[in-house]
């Protein structure tokens, strides 16, 4: 019987009940899973997954590293975190024991433009014992990949722009908080808006000592400058609370936002580059109401212009699928902390994941 690729699921909350399905369902299998919650350590993967019992319980995250050690996975799905500061211990566990790792944290996608320094500790980490960390998640294809694939079909560019909304309901706690859900105006100005109100200077020295907050859009063009070969002269980011007329329940903050307040924010970054391009990126994460739903619109603007909208993707099983999807490139990979900008196009799976491996 051929060898299944052993993956290891680190965050067992809503993600990982699509990740762990689709490991299964292309022919690999989960050697072990950790969470942070100790109400679901002891319990069956099944129990995330809503299946027949797995044998594999979900233990602390803090037995992480010898977890990792005994069962010698391929590879490690972490879906937890949106900062990389905020997954710093377990990407270097996962570095440290040589596993490989692919992260939906968000500024992971391209790391060395918002925290360079741990960046760089990662990245020798991993390169010292020869695995990858890579970022992907709905943004490899949505805001990666796509992008990219419209730029190489137009004759010249003036500007890309980009929009995408998304409900934070859908991805857990600790994105909903990320994006200011539930914050007074007051409140969401003093902890998340002011961060943006200061000079060129001063965001320069907060990336240097990795105190900087990006938005997903940050990282994001510096992806598409990356994967487009262009070269960024300034870069700005603001960030915009959203309200809603009417009072909102949110099941994964576990509250009503009043009306007035913020169900989330709008952060756009602009960056103008040397070869006279403007990238401009927003994403829109808020507690929907039951009117809204996620959009994903991308312009180009130059000859000819061009535009695609998708209404209502998925985004939580895309995510996930991107994940999956990306196994193998990762393990493929060269050592290193390594952006999908330098790694294969996408590409859907057909066979079991070991007739992909080198």
């Amino acid at each position: 019987m051929e060898k299944k690729l052993k993956v290891f699921q680190i965050g067992c909350g809503k993600m990982s009940k699509y990740t762990m399905r689709y490991v299964y369902e292309h022919g690999g299998q989960i050697v072990g899973a950790v969470d942070i919650n100790l109400d679901l350590v002891g319990k069956d993967i099944a129990d995330i997954m809503d299946c027949e019992d797995k044998k594999v319980l979900i233990d602390n995250v803090d037995n992480l590293e010898a977890l990792l050690e005994e069962t010698k996975p391929d590879i490690a799905i972490v879906t937890t975190m949106s900062l990389l500061s905020d997954l710093k211990e377990v990407l270097m566990t996962c570095a440290k024991c040589g596993v490989n790792a692919i992260t939906t944290c968000e500024e992971a996608f391209f790391a060395s433009n918002s925290n360079p320094n741990l960046f760089e500790d990662i990245d020798a980490l991993a390169k010292a014992n020869n695995c990858t960390i890579v970022g992907s998640g709905y943004q490899d294809f949505a805001w990666g990949h796509l992008v990219a694939a419209m730029a190489s079909s137009v004759h010249k560019i003036t500007k890309i722009k980009g929009s995408s909304s998304y409900n934070v309901e859908d991805y857990g706690i600790a994105l909903a908080k990320a994006h200011g859900a539930g914050l007074s105006l007051e409140d969401f100005e003093t902890e998340v808006a002011s961060s943006d109100n200061i000079t060129e200077e001063e965001r320069k020295k907060q990336i240097e000592n990795g105190n900087f907050m990006p938005s997903y859009m940050w990282n994001v063009v510096g992806w598409l400058a990356d994967k487009l070969n262009l070269h960024i002269i300034t870069q700005t980011q603001k960030c915009i609370p959203k309200i809603d007329e009417e009072d909102l329940t949110s099941s994964t903050l576990k509250m009503t936002i009043k009306a007035g307040d913020a169900t989330g924010m709008s952060a756009i970054v602009t960056a103008e580059t040397a070869e006279g391009i403007t990238l401009e990126a927003e994403c829109i994460g808020k507690v929907y109401n039951e009117n809204e739903f996620d959009q994903n619109i991308w312009t180009i603007e130059g000859e000819p212009d061009l535009t695609v909208e998708m209404d209502r993707p998925d985004t939580v099983k895309l995510t996930c699928a991107n994940i999956v999807n990306r196994l193998v490139d990762v393990i493929n990979s060269k050592p290193g902390f390594i952006s999908t900008s330098k790694l294969p196009e996408l590409k859907y799976l057909t066979k079991p994941f070991n007739e992909y491996l080198k």
